[in-house]
């Protein structure tokens, strides 16, 4: 794949875990192809310290994470975002800014580890598993998009992706 980087972001209510998960998993997979953001309807002002912990465990940078409104991407001079991915329910259901460059959307559901219940080991097994689903589902949109650069031409199969890996990634 060649040419511009494509913009990513990645939405979710609260913009403490799973859409900053998704950030830096496209950033650090992505290895430039992609610029990934990650914001919030209603952001908890603060990345989830057992996201933070997880990407520490597994070596991923946590530099410049912050959780933030999805606004900041709505103002003039807001970078033109190529596709748009909800991780949430709820950040689905909202109606949402007007986007600079009308961005491709899709819909890939998670369950919020935050929300997670139980122990300490349990929540982090929540977090576990929200990491390696929201891998499987960056991996499969890398190989997607290694085919094309045009986001129209992707957006099908963006959105199958959000219903499970393996039917998207062929």
């Amino acid at each position: 794949m060649s040419g511009k980087a494509l913009n990513v972001l990645f939405l979710c209510a609260g913009n403490s875990a799973r859409s900053i998960l998704a950030e830096v998993l496209l950033e650090h997979w992505g290895k430039g192809r992609f610029k990934a953001y990650s914001a919030g309807s209603s952001p908890k002002g603060r990345v989830h310290p057992l996201a933070l912990a997880l990407l520490e465990e597994r070596g991923l940078p946590m530099q410049g994470l912050s959780s933030k409104s999805w606004e900041e991407f709505a103002r003039p001079g807001a970078p033109q975002l190529d596709f748009l991915v909800t991780l949430c329910d709820e950040a689905a259901g909202e109606v949402c800014p007007i986007w600079p460059g009308k961005p491709v959307c899709a819909h890939w559901g998670l369950r919020d580890p935050a929300a997670a219940r139980g122990t300490e080991e349990e929540r982090k097994e929540a977090f576990r598993e929200a990491f390696q689903q929201i891998e499987e589902r960056i991996r499969a949109f890398i190989a997607l998009a290694s085919e094309t650069r045009d986001p129209q031409a992707l957006e099908p199969r963006a959105k199958v992706i959000g219903r499970g890996v393996g039917e998207g990634a062929t």
